[in-house]
């Protein structure tokens, strides 16, 4: 069954409305999270990042495993699946 959504754009929707946040990407091969500090035409920067490598239950408010990453990460937008605030 299809059903019609009605999308509305604003100029602060997308990476613009979660900067300051903890941000979750789930991107090809890893989960990465931190918080969001940057975002330009091919890469998203997280501060305090962390690699997760075991999620454990969505509704807990930490992962299960999450190694945390010595300095500030830059991700490729062309390999983010889904992203938002998660934890």
């Amino acid at each position: 069954m299809r059903k019609l959504v009605n999308v509305v754009e604003t100029e602060e929707n997308g990476f613009e409305e979660l900067f300051g946040q903890e941000v979750t990407f789930f991107c090809m091969n890893y989960i990465y999270a931190g918080k969001l500090v940057g975002v330009n035409a091919t890469h998203a920067q997280i501060e305090s990042p962390k690699i997760v490598y075991e999620t454990g239950d969505f509704k807990t408010d930490s992962w299960k495993d999450a190694q945390s990453l010595p300095s500030s990460l830059n991700i490729m937008l062309s390999s983010i699946e889904a992203f938002g605030v998660v934890k």
